[in-house]
């Protein structure tokens, strides 16, 4: 397989296990939040170190080490992008299997298990048309106040959603025209939505419009803008007034 047949594969495999495990009804609450996330870790890993045995390897889940800061290929993923909307039965979680070369998110592929799709940087598809008022997703629970002041300057509808990788989705998908997300990630959050999203046509970087960057030493990421491109001058005009 390619690396883009691989990400998404693994990202399809990873998000029937995860429904098994779910529809068992053995586990309920945190512990099967923690149940998914350990189950489709180990599946990926195992996966990725017999696949592809050079690169390197960042998980949500796995003990990180230094030595994928050495290697130009490292695969940042994570088992499940939104264990909270999971646990729920909810359909905006995401399976996320990305490849980052030499810092750049340059393959990925998301599956949001819940809609039974997987979108891959190696498919990309026009992007549909834009809503004639803008909407943008935001948490469900604690929306940035960024997102929320750019959303009143331009008179945006907020949608609230689950997590980030159903959040860039749906940007691709034609249910948004702008991911605006300033409350902190980690590189796993937002490598495969990167990706894909990029791969899409869409706007993809940090809120000052510098790109993203992975496989740091440092793997928190502080912000991030996923948009159409139409929108992303002024919405990154209105952060830099904000700001």
């Amino acid at each position: 397989m390619t690396d883009a047949e691989l990400a998404a594969h693994l990202a399809h495999v990873a998000g029937r296990i995860l429904l098994e495990v779910r529809d068992s009804g053995l586990i309920s609450g945190k512990a099967l939040g923690d149940a998914g996330d350990k189950t489709a870790n180990q599946f990926l890993c195992h996966a990725l170190r017999e696949q592809r045995p050079d690169d390197g390897l960042l998980s949500e889940e796995e003990k990180d080490s230094a030595e994928r800061l050495s290697k130009s290929r490292v695969w940042i993923v994570d088992p499940v992008d939104g264990t909270r909307e999971y646990g729920e039965a909810r359909t905006d979680w995401a399976v996320h299997v990305a490849l980052a070369i030499d810092g750049k998110p340059e393959i990925g592929a998301v599956g949001l298990p819940g809609l039974g799709i997987v979108l891959r940087s190696d498919q990309p598809s026009a992007l549909p048309a834009a809503a004639a008022k803008p909407r943008m997703v935001v948490s469900r629970t604690r929306p940035a106040k960024e997102a929320v002041a750019v959303a009143e300057h331009i008179g945006a509808e907020l949608v609230p959603m689950g997590s980030a990788g159903a959040k860039a989705m749906a940007v691709v998908r034609g249910e948004a025209e702008i991911y605006l997300h300033t409350g902190g990630q980690y590189e796993w959050d937002s490598c495969a939505p990167a990706a894909v999203a990029a791969a899409h046509g869409l706007h993809v970087s940090r809120i000052d419009g510098s790109p993203l960057l992975y496989n740091q030493s440092d793997v928190y990421m502080p912000d991030l803008l996923i948009c159409r491109p139409e929108w992303a001058s002024r919405v990154l005009q209105i952060v830099g007034t904000l700001a």
